[in-house]
């Protein structure tokens, strides 16, 4: 039976090692770390690793569970996994104990707060976004791609994947670029 510790933040800027040192005292001999954003598991590669590895009668430690999930479906996830595999969730700074009907009532009421959180940060993001472009403050992000190379490239009869290829952008969006100017030229 081992502690195994995952700690996570959001930004590059911010420090994992209040959480790192959380974990050390809790026990984990083994602690996987990274610096992403919780909202999707995907990206996430240092925890894959982590659930890949534990096995039964381990425990996966977390100084909080919005460490471990955004979403409550992600959480809910994670969590049935977990079991299904004989692995124990816990956090340090909150009374988790996966093993209780009280510990996962706990922890469900915690995934739905973390949720919310999130909702609510990217509510006040979209507030802001549209408050700045009503000011002409904020335009959007600049364009990354330039139609007009797509556009020629194509003219020349070079094939979308080489287009693709020489702009780093993905085919679809060649093909994209490419009925939007056969449809202006149609009308």
């Amino acid at each position: 039976m081992a502690l195994f510790g995952y700690a996570r933040v959001s930004t590059s800027e911010q420090d994992l090692s209040i959480q790192q040192a959380a974990l050390l005292a809790a026990g984990c001999q083994t602690i996987r770390a990274e610096k992403k954003s919780g909202t999707e598991r995907g990206p996430r590669t240092e925890l894959q690793i982590l659930l890949d590895f534990l096995r039964e009668g381990d425990t996966l430690v977390v100084t909080r569970i919005d460490r471990l999930a955004r979403s409550m479906k992600d959480l809910q996830d994670i969590v049935h996994e977990l079991k299904g595999r004989g692995v124990a969730l816990k956090a340090t700074e909150q009374p988790i104990d996966t093993g209780t009907a009280a510990g996962k009532a706990f922890l469900d009421m915690l995934g739905v707060f973390a949720e919310f959180e999130t909702n609510l940060r990217r509510e006040r993001q979209t507030e802001g976004i549209e408050a700045a472009k009503a000011r002409g403050v904020y335009k959007g992000g600049k364009a990354r791609i330039d139609p007009e190379a797509v556009r020629k490239l194509a003219a020349d009869g070079v094939k979308p994947a080489h287009i693709a290829r020489q702009l780093g952008i993905s085919r679809g969006t060649v093909y994209r670029f490419i009925a939007k100017s056969e449809d202006a030229g149609s009308t």
